[in-house]
């Protein structure tokens, strides 16, 4: 366990030092830019097996089961990932590994990555975790790890999110961001939280009984945020289905653009 702190350590310091590096070689686009047309050719795209990013997808226990066989960690995979890193290679300069990667958060390779995506964690009682996932979800947090939450909607699943991460974190605040927040700013500008829909609500109608977004934070004792709580939104969707006609453009684009934003913040913070 040690060996592995030690690794996090030095690949969070690795990667900010390279940041700067990374900002100046980011491309940027239009707001309005398709981030993936439907034509476009994902072979082609510069990905590294030894890449400088992973998207690391968190795998955790519910409370209990109301229909998700597997846990409602796994909504949208493998597709929502796939497409993000697809995106991250396309409109920016980050090299991405090609493939998404699942841990479980008493797997100590945990500890290797310095960013952590979870979805749906207001679901189905909310996620349910062991000793062993509540203190290693500490160390690596407050050693520079960061953790994206997504994709939970209305104050039931609120409630039931913020039971389990209170637990978590008993002395630390849970914030409202402003829509002045840098992470708003850290390479797109977005005005604040954005209100992202699942597929087949074209006209973004609110999924539950709140009806706008709204980001949280965990911070730490510097004031970075450790834990982004993306709230009555859902990236996921925009992510997975990219392709989909169904799906509308300005809202993928809107879910790759806070996406990247997220992760240039957590890679330079």
């Amino acid at each position: 366990m040690k060996n592995a702190l030690n690794r996090v350590l030095f690949l969070n310091l690795a990667l900010k030092a390279l940041a700067p590096l990374c900002i100046m070689l980011l491309g940027s686009l239009p707001a309005g830019a398709q981030p993936l047309a439907p034509d476009f050719d994902v072979d082609t795209l510069p990905q590294d097996i030894a890449g400088e990013f992973a998207f690391v997808r968190l795998q955790y226990d519910n409370y209990y089961n109301d229909g998700f066989r597997r846990g409602t960690w796994q909504t949208d995979f493998p597709s929502a990932d796939s497409n993000f890193l697809r995106g991250v290679s396309r409109l920016t300069n980050v090299r991405v590994m090609s493939e998404p990667i699942v841990l479980r958060l008493d797997d100590s390779r945990v500890f290797d990555y310095p960013f952590l995506y979870a979805l749906e964690m207001g679901r189905s009682g909310g996620p349910l975790f062991n000793s062993i996932e509540k203190d290693n979800m500490r160390e690596y947090l407050l050693r520079g790890g960061f953790l994206l939450i997504d994709d939970f909607w209305g104050t039931q699943q609120w409630d039931s999110f913020y039971s389990a991460f209170t637990d978590v974190f008993p002395d630390r605040e849970i914030i409202e961001l402003p829509p002045d927040h840098e992470i708003f700013h850290s390479y797109y500008d977005i005005d604040g939280p954005q209100m992202i829909p699942v597929i087949g609500n074209p006209d973004n109608y609110p999924e539950q009984d709140v009806d706008r977004a709204s980001n949280h934070a965990i911070l730490d004792d510097t004031g970075r945020v450790m834990v982004l709580i993306n709230w009555n939104s859902d990236m996921g969707d925009g992510w997975e289905h990219t392709y989909d006609p169904r799906y509308p453009t300005r809202f993928a684009n809107l879910a790759y653009q806070l996406g990247i934003n997220y992760l240039i913040y957590s890679l330079t913070h």
